[in-house]
């Protein structure tokens, strides 16, 4: 396997640090509350970087959703990138791909993604000798494409035009969020969250037999890779934090306590790029990507934690501070866990797909 950066996807990952530095600042952020930054989303989508999804895959999209993560941007980039262009750019028809890949490509349509059982899945494959267990009930979809139930939130659904449903028995409908109920949520981290209600609320099918599996790896992929970078953009602000500020005539950054607490951390952070990495690789290279997608959801969730709270800890005083940057790190941090399912519940899916997937896994691979 191989991590390099293809010279498209440096390109498009210098073009996206660019803009976020410039346009997401902590003042800017201050100013938003819970809404998303439009005018950074539409810069964004301007620039390209959305139809540079499509050409990066998901490797790409990971890469740039660390440069997202770094600056905590309140853009829907993970949900629009892995629950819209990905998911109908490999599961949709000749007809939807037409259709809707231009329009979320250039922001004018963004999606999201309302999975019941996200967190806390357990997503096993209907194969033979693979015993599968069902996802929590959220929506059901009957025979004419009608959808009715609740999920109680669902990431950014405040500024998506479509959200991909996960029905019970694992289907996957597009409903246009104009014909269902959305109702503010106030989450942990500043996302424009929305808690979706269904009420025979018609309802496009997208994708088929495995097309559910591969939506949600893919969405635990990329939100690992955003992770990746939240926690970063913490270590970055503990280290400079603790270089600056003297305690007794030297930098808290002298003490060895300080210095083993920030490399605990950036041990953490690595271990999370890498198995995101490797997930969002093994998707491009068409190899089954569900195991090392729950590997990766589990370092977001427990390294994650312990990250975005040793910034907290290092910045001391300064860390209690609600208004200071490194509090948003903190929030967003806790929220993607709690969106990741948490350790416990992930690595429970993990151990159910390697007790009973294997055979299905190899078989998959050997094809």
């Amino acid at each position: 396997m191989d991590f390099t950066p293809t010279e498209e996807q440096s390109a498009a990952l210098d073009l996206a640090a660019r803009i976020f530095t410039d346009l997401s600042t902590p003042e800017r952020l201050g100013a938003l509350g819970t809404d998303s930054d439009r005018e950074l989303w539409k810069e964004l989508c301007a620039a390209g970087l959305g139809g540079a999804v499509r050409e990066t895959g998901l490797l790409g999209l990971v890469l740039l959703l660390e440069e997202q993560g770094r600056r905590t941007a309140q853009v829907p980039f993970a949900a629009s990138g892995a629950y819209g262009l990905l998911a109908v750019a490999s599961h949709g028809t000749a007809a939807q791909r037409e259709r809707l890949l231009p329009a979320l490509e250039d922001g004018t349509e963004v999606a999201t993604g309302a999975f019941p059982a996200q967190p806390g899945v357990r997503a096993l494959p209907a194969q033979p000798g693979v015993r599968a267990l069902p996802a929590r009930p959220g929506a059901r979809a009957d025979a004419d494409g009608r959808l009715t139930g609740t999920v109680a939130w669902v990431p950014w659904l405040r500024d998506a035009t479509y959200v991909l449903v996960a029905a019970a028995d694992h289907g996957l409908w597009l409903v246009r969020t104009e014909d269902a109920e959305v109702r503010p949520v106030e989450l942990t981290a500043p996302w424009s969250a929305g808690h979706l209600v269904l009420d025979g609320t018609p309802g496009e099918r997208l994708g088929g037999a495995g097309a559910y599996d591969d939506v949600l790896a893919t969405a635990r992929t990329a939100f690992a890779g955003l992770q990746a970078g939240v926690c970063a953009g913490s270590l970055a602000r503990a280290v400079e934090h603790t270089s600056t500020r003297e305690q007794f005539g030297k930098p808290l950054a002298a003490k060895q306590a300080v210095l083993l607490r920030a490399a605990d951390a950036y041990m953490d952070i690595e271990a999370i790029r890498v198995t995101a990495y490797e997930a969002a690789w093994r998707r491009d290279e068409g190899l089954d990507h569900r195991a090392a997608s729950l590997t990766t959801a589990w370092w977001a969730s427990e390294g994650g934690r312990r990250v975005v709270h040793a910034g907290q800890h290092l910045h001391g005083g300064a860390g209690a501070d609600l208004d200071h940057p490194v509090h948003r790190h903190f929030l967003w941090g806790r929220q993607l866990d709690a969106y990741l399912g948490g350790g416990a519940e992930v690595l429970a899916d993990l151990g159910e797909l390697l007790a009973h997937g294997d055979d299905a896994i190899e078989e998959g691979e050997r094809s």
